[in-house]
């Protein structure tokens, strides 16, 4: 497959992240990077970033977890970060993602994985939970969504994506206008867009990490195009890959926690959708993370880590 590579100068001296590169290559030439930090025989905690960031964003996540005894991974997904960057659009799929990641997870031998999934990460990490279930353990969702557009979310999501009786399809402005945006704002800048749904002031030298990956407009397909695969209409690729994980979950026995945000309109609504369609939800400690925004990695990642090692430690595999 063909793939750009973003230079390793575009990675030097980035603000709180010592972390060394480490890359896994896939069946088909794609180099996959990730971090990792934590004893090697430490639970792995997988943890899952989506559109347009990459393992930045859990840069303070990391250590705490790594101090609790746990192993921390968090891989960059293909098209973003340090990963390989296929320059066509085409390359990009829902299923695609899901597939690279589940090869991931077997190449580095993963089992008794607590995975992590919060926006594009949802979607991505528990389609490789319905493909390999053996391999997790528990899972913690924190301001993703599974779009479907199914009738049953009516009244259910701030921000509606849902289907009528009418067979129409009621849609939040608003997520129309992110797609428009992913496409128009050129050169592309991740650093808007996380600073955008934030509650705190990224610093430049920040905003600098999250534009990193990107130099040129070569290397962006994969950001622009994910945008535009979500699952807004019943039909689309998207909402039936979304509605197997559904699905699956109905009938799944790993633990699963919400710990979403209180300022992520975005998302608000779908906690509550995941913990009724899952039974590993009920008797668990949900709860919402004050303060922060949809990347609550950034506003108040060692909250979400605390969450997480709390999690893990009570529901013992």
């Amino acid at each position: 497959m063909d793939f750009v590579r973003t230079p390793e100068e575009r990675f030097t001296n980035l603000p709180d992240f010592p972390f060394e590169p480490r890359y896994c290559t896939l069946a088909n030439g794609l180099r996959m990077h990730y971090i990792e930090d934590g004893p090697v025989k430490g639970e792995p905690v997988l943890l899952l970033h989506g559109q347009p960031t990459w393992s930045y964003l859990y840069r303070s996540v990391i250590p705490v977890l790594a101090a609790h005894g746990l192993r921390a991974i968090a891989p960059d997904m293909i098209g973003f970060g340090r990963s390989d960057k296929p320059p066509r659009r085409t390359d990009y799929s829902v299923e695609a993602h899901t597939e690279w990641l589940s090869e991931f997870i077997t190449t580095l031998a993963l089992s008794r994985v607590t995975v992590v999934v919060q926006d594009w990460g949802g979607p991505v990490g528990l389609g490789s939970l319905v493909r390999q279930p053996a391999r997790f353990a528990r899972v913690v969702a924190t301001n993703t969504a599974l779009h479907t557009a199914d009738t049953s979310l009516a009244g259910l999501l701030e921000w509606a994506c849902h289907s009528t009786p009418e067979g129409l399809v009621v849609v939040e402005p608003v997520l129309l206008d992110y797609q428009r945006l992913t496409q128009e704002v050129h050169p592309f800048q991740p650093s808007l867009f996380v600073q955008g749904a934030t509650m705190h002031d990224l610093s430049l030298e920040e905003c600098d990490a999250y534009d990193a990956p990107f130099p040129n407009e070569r290397f962006c397909a994969g950001a622009r195009q994910l945008p535009l695969l979500m699952g807004l209409t019943p039909n689309s690729a998207c909402a039936r890959h979304n509605r197997r994980i559904l699905d699956h979950l109905s009938s799944a026995p790993q633990p699963l926690l919400t710990a979403f945000s209180d300022n992520d309109p975005g998302t608000r609504g779908w906690d509550v959708v995941l913990r009724s369609a899952a039974p590993g939800a009920r008797r668990q400690a949900h709860c919402t993370i004050s303060s922060a925004g949809h990347f609550v990695q950034e506003d108040q990642g060692p909250a979400l880590a605390d969450v997480i090692v709390g999690f893990v430690g009570t529901n013992p595999v």
